[in-house]
């Protein structure tokens, strides 16, 4: 540890941002943030813990996919006001699968998955036959597939960690971000559905039936 915490110049949140390293490959993995708390936590366990800005707690990566990240060493920059952590990643970086959450850099935009004219129903529908898909065929490398591959149990804390976010969005960030975070969330429950089993238009018939009832009622 290359650095005296006292030193440190936390923001007026208590916050300091930390880039997260691979010690080996010198790639850039994530870009979290850490308070005292954290990097205490950190520097005891050997392996990374952040304070979530929108959940507003602690957070050990890793805790529930495995994918922790023991730490070589940290350093400050020459401000004392942002932090290197270098690690030895046990799996992907990125809540998405891919190993860094820097995967896109450089890239071409990719094209959309659906145009501007295309309703959010049809949408729907292409991506849950893409999902079941995924479920069939468990490409490698795929985030999906990953988490068919651990179960329902791993999918519905992806559910439950997804809703407390879109909770948080809403509650408090930009519009962009509630965007964001209600995309995921509709994503992981799609999941949830193709792997009980559940269709679209079983959906679709339960909020029907229940449209119908409300105007039974006026």
């Amino acid at each position: 540890m290359i650095f005296e915490i006292e030193n440190l110049k936390f923001d007026e949140r208590g916050l300091v941002p930390a880039i997260v390293q691979d010690a080996a490959t010198k790639e850039v993995l994530m870009l979290a943030y850490m308070n005292a708390e954290s990097l205490r936590r950190t520097v005891e366990t050997n392996e990374t813990w952040f304070w979530s800005r929108s959940r507003k707690e602690l957070w050990h990566k890793g805790a529930s996919s495995g994918n922790t990240q023991r730490v070589i060493d940290i350093r400050s920059d020459c401000d004392g006001d942002t932090l290197l952590v270098r690690v030895e990643p046990a799996g992907p970086a990125c809540h998405t699968g891919a190993r860094t959450c820097f995967q896109n850099e450089g890239a071409p935009p990719k094209q959309s998955f659906a145009d501007s004219t295309e309703s959010l129903g049809s949408l729907l529908d292409g991506l849950y036959s893409l999902i079941a898909t995924r479920k069939a065929e468990r490409p490698e490398g795929s985030y999906t597939t990953k988490l068919f591959d651990e179960g329902l149990k791993r999918i519905l804390a992806k559910v439950d960690e997804e809703s407390q976010e879109t909770i948080a969005a809403g509650r408090e960030e930009s519009d962009q971000r509630l965007v964001e975070e209600t995309s995921d969330l509709l994503y992981h429950l799609l999941v949830l559905l193709v792997q009980r089993g559940v269709t679209l238009d079983q959906i679709r018939d339960e909020l029907a039936k229940r449209r119908g009832k409300r105007r039974n009622a006026k």
